[in-house]
């Protein structure tokens, strides 16, 4: 996937229009095709119309978790996605983007003039500015040690890691910070990402790393034995770039930024994809325990008669359910996704769901969908394997499932055994791999914990479903160990 063309029509979003049409009428500017000629040195002059005369911005980004990448129903997505596609329909305008793979092919399709803008996750240098328009900053992050929380004393300064083993991505602006440093730090550069290496932290088999703010907080959800230790840098913004002709659009953005809607907009992108994590158990099954007395007597007699219809044992759809919601039928996240078993309301409609907060409605509706995920799979696969590819699919989606299948028989790994999937689907967060992938980059390690959590969770429900729990789940339902 070296580069991506897509061109997204125009939807109106009036709550997103109405402050940008006084903030933007005093900055409006007469444009033509390359608004002039450009004098930064090595950067070619454009050939396009502003995008006031064209209805068409063309933007620059890259694959990336804090970028552009393609969510679970193979929508596009992302932080600088939703925030460009925000200010576009402001605008009135389309959208265009070229998604390339790495910050250089950012900054390479930015000098030769084909694109108006770069939204690709940047920081913010003065070495950029000198080629390049600064645009409005959305995210301000500071670079930290993350280390394992057990490791006694926490390092304080960049001192106290003499002696640990630290390691950080090698693509990363970590190593430069580190070879800034008065005092000089050993480190490895690997060629791993930073998702990566905070999941070797987490597992023990590295000390430390270096992580953005926003990353390391959003991973410490996942893998809850990460602490921050110190911060490594000061803070930092990232924002957009553009290309030295398009002064006026670059106020336009820096404006719209500054609005009520651009503070919405960044605001959601906050919550939607850093902020808002749902909370798991994941030590205490006390809660859990409590849940099972006080919640599930409601919904077991329609997990058990969904299970009967879909041939899916009631205890996992109930395992499924409390990963989903801890069996809250009013649950609801900023994606979307609502009810007892979190249905977005795509997969809502397209299983016939009216109502995603009526519980008997929603326990259908996911065992359903999980029973499809499981039909799409090749029948050949054996149980247990083929349920927990089934529930990687209902979190991640099933176009990165295939994604993950085809690495896997390019690595020499078997595509049908949950064993080896579990180490192939956290190589999706990796550029290396992700980059010749349909579907690109993916949370990978989230379905490896998601399945996991289920697995354990259903430990303890099933004495709930099973009277004999030594008696095997038999007919034409899926047994699982």
């Amino acid at each position: 996937m070296s580069s991506i063309l897509l061109n997204r029509s125009q939807h109106a979003r009036h709550w997103f229009r109405s402050g940008l049409m006084v903030a933007g009428a005093a900055i409006l500017m007469a444009c033509g095709p390359g608004e002039g000629q450009s004098e930064v040195p090595g950067v070619e002059a454009s050939a396009l119309a502003h995008p006031e005369e064209a209805g068409e911005l063309v933007v620059v980004t890259r694959n990336a978790p804090t970028a552009w990448f393609y969510d679970r129903h193979t929508e596009t997505a992302g932080p600088e996605h939703d925030l460009v596609e925000a200010f576009a329909d402001a605008r009135g305008w389309d959208v265009e983007w070229q998604v390339v793979d790495s910050v250089d092919a950012v900054l390479r399709a930015l000098a030769s003039g084909e694109v108006h803008m770069a939204a690709a996750g940047l920081t913010h240098l003065e070495s950029r500015d000198a080629d390049f328009l600064r645009g409005p900053q959305h995210t301000e992050v500071t670079e930290q040690v993350v280390c394992h929380r057990d490791q006694r004393p926490q390092p304080q300064t960049a001192a106290d890691l003499d002696g640990l083993e630290l390691a950080v991505s090698a693509s990363s602006a970590y190593v430069e910070t580190l070879q800034a440093l008065e005092e000089p730090v050993p480190y490895r550069a690997e060629p791993e990402g930073t998702e990566r290496l905070l999941a070797a932290v987490e597992e023990g088999r590295l000390d430390c790393t270096v992580a953005d703010s926003h990353i390391a907080e959003l991973n410490r959800r996942m893998f809850p034995h990460l602490e921050v230790a110190f911060d490594l840098s000061d803070v930092r913004a990232i924002g957009w770039y553009l290309h030295p002709d398009f002064e006026g659009l670059a106020a336009q953005a820096r404006a719209w930024m500054d609005t009520d809607e651009g503070t919405q907009a960044r605001a959601r992108v906050d919550e939607l994809y850093y902020a808002y994590v749902p909370e798991f158990d994941f030590v205490d099954l006390r809660a859990l325990t409590r849940r099972i007395d006080q919640r599930l007597p409601d919904f077991r007699p329609v997990f058990e008669e969904a299970a009967d219809e879909y041939e899916m044992p009631a205890d996992l759809l109930a395992a499924l359910a409390y990963q989903e919601s801890h069996w809250d039928p009013e649950a609801r996240s900023p994606t979307g996704v609502r009810g007892l078993m979190m249905l977005t309301q795509r997969t809502a409609q397209e299983l016939g769901i009216e109502d995603r907060l009526d519980p008997e409605q929603s326990i259908r509706g996911g065992a359903r969908y999980l029973r499809q995920m499981h039909e799409r799979l090749d029948e050949d696969i054996p149980e247990p394997d083929r349920t927990y590819l089934a529930l990687a699919s209902y979190n991640i989606g099933r176009g990165h499932l295939l994604d993950a299948r085809r690495l896997a028989r390019e690595l020499g790994r078997d595509p049908d055994r949950w064993a080896d999937m579990r180490e192939v689907l956290p190589l999706l967060t990796e550029e290396r791999y992700y980059s010749d992938l349909r579907y690109g980059y993916a949370r990978g390690y989230q379905p490896v914990y998601y399945v996991q959590r289920i697995r354990n969770y259903r430990d303890v429900i099933r004495p709930v479903f099973v009277e004999d729990e030594s008696a095997p789940l038999t007919g034409s339902r899926v047994a699982l160990d």
